[in-house]
């Protein structure tokens, strides 16, 4: 079973800032593509972030693009996910994800169903 752990959600005004981070130490997280995805009560996991292993590369879908930003520290075995400019919207547990479907080609993706290995969720709230 792979163990990822996410940590640093939290409370947050709106217009503010976190950085959440995704850590295990069963596999290098360097090796594996990684997304990070939203849920709120009643409503499918979406995908807002993810980041290519093969090159490095983030993609986002256009609700957090230019607020949110993926990326990773290799040395640490992490991988973050910065939120600025928040909104009441943004409200949601916030999982990070592995174990990409080897029938995603492109080495992305941002639905929910084609990654395998899941954290347990961390819940950020923006509100005032």
């Amino acid at each position: 079973q792979v163990h990822l752990v996410e940590s640093g959600g939290g409370l947050v005004q709106p217009g503010g800032s976190l950085r959440l981070s995704c850590a295990t130490s069963w596999f290098s997280l360097e090796d594996d593509d990684t997304g990070w995805l939203c849920q709120v009560p009643g409503k499918e996991r979406e995908g807002i972030a993810c980041i290519s292993s093969s090159d490095g590369r983030a993609y986002y879908p256009d609700s957090v693009k230019g607020r949110f930003t993926i990326s990773r520290d290799n040395a640490k075995n992490t991988v973050y996910l910065q939120m600025n400019s928040l909104k009441p919207e943004d409200t949601a547990v916030y999982y990070c994800a592995t174990d990409l479907s080897p029938y995603i080609v492109d080495g992305w993706s941002l639905v929910a169903g084609d990654f395998g290995s899941w954290g347990q969720g961390i819940q950020v709230t923006v509100s005032s």
